[in-house]
């Protein structure tokens, strides 16, 4: 008897009550409500008001530019909005001596950066990739005109090209009477002038792109190519360079957005007059001042937006495509 007892005992003991189970059960669902009231007002807050100022000052603008462009308004109420159709486009084409100008200046623009900080700025990636004494100190000089806003950097230009105290002109000793080398003021020479400082400053934008994919090359494919008697050259022309196709098509797009929005180091410089004419500053100088024509800068804005999506659009495509195949 009562070893039959002893022996049921544990029987009886592993088996739990249903009340206990039913508590266990009901436990975890008084954890599943997370949130609280005050924390999904604040989160909602987090997220919807940048989104709501992002839609605005972005997007509404965006389409109130495309709407405009087929108006006439000079901005004073909205009752002077007048429907014209195609005549801003057409006015801007054949009758604007400033508009092919503007966009020649845009397209040398982006063919001088892509020709010379380009290439210095992977040149110099290339060298600092490998872990060279005092690496950080040199990355940190190269890209400090990044850092830099591109006023300030038309600032300080302004004073290397000062035609009687300028940098420049006291080195080569123009800055006498009768040698001045007026380079803000010359027309033949202003443009180039100005992107000598873009150039400068993107040489330090392309080193930080081309040294971030530099770093993403598998150190597997240098090993083999050295064993297979490469030299520096021919590893990384026909090994690195390859792989970096992704880091490149960051660069062009990168270059041809710089090239379209440059406004900052123009309007310091000179105003964009005197041959320094962009797209940007004409879509300025319509729209901002006594006689504004909001609708005919509005068309220049829309040219330059098209111009910027036939670029953006097939890269973006591109991307997408990639990233549904991984």
């Amino acid at each position: 008897m009562n070893s039959e007892t002893t022996t049921k005992i544990p029987e009886a003991a592993a088996v739990p009550p249903p009340g206990a189970a039913t508590a266990k059960r009901r436990v975890p669902q008084g954890h599943q409500r997370l949130l609280t009231r005050r924390d999904r007002i604040t989160l909602g807050l987090m997220a919807g008001v940048p989104t709501i100022l992002h839609v605005a000052l972005v997007w509404v603008t965006a389409l109130a530019s495309i709407a405009l462009a087929f108006t006439t308004w000079d901005g004073i109420g909205f009752d002077s909005i007048q429907w014209v159709g195609l005549q801003n486009f057409k006015e801007l084409f054949e009758q604007n001596p400033q508009f092919w100008p503007a966009l020649e200046h845009n397209v040398i623009w982006f063919v001088v950066l892509i020709a010379v900080p380009t290439p210095l700025g992977l040149f110099l990636a290339v060298q600092l990739d490998k872990k060279i004494r005092f690496s950080r100190v040199y990355q940190t000089a190269f890209f400090l005109p990044v850092v830099l806003s591109m006023a300030v950097i038309g600032f300080v230009w302004q004073l290397v090209y000062n035609p009687d105290t300028g940098l420049i002109n006291s080195i080569i000793g123009a800055n006498e009477p009768g040698k001045y080398i007026d380079w803000i003021g010359d027309p033949d020479l202003n443009l180039w002038a100005i992107l000598i400082a873009a150039s400068w400053r993107h040489t330090g934008y392309m080193m930080i792109l081309y040294l971030a994919g530099l770093k993403g090359v598998d150190p597997s494919l240098r090993e083999a190519s050295s064993l297979d008697g490469a030299n520096e050259w021919q590893t990384f022309n026909n090994v690195i360079f390859p792989t970096l196709r992704p880091t490149n098509t960051v660069v062009l797009v990168v270059t041809i957005i710089e090239a379209l929005r440059a406004f900052d180091l123009v309007f310091v410089f000179n105003k964009g007059a005197e041959g320094t004419e962009l797209l940007s500053i004409l879509v300025t100088n319509n729209i901002i001042g006594e006689s504004s024509r909001i609708g005919y800068g509005s068309a220049i804005a829309v040219i330059l937006l098209t111009i910027s999506l036939v670029v953006i659009i097939p890269y973006l495509v591109s991307t997408f495509r990639k990233e549904r195949r991984a």
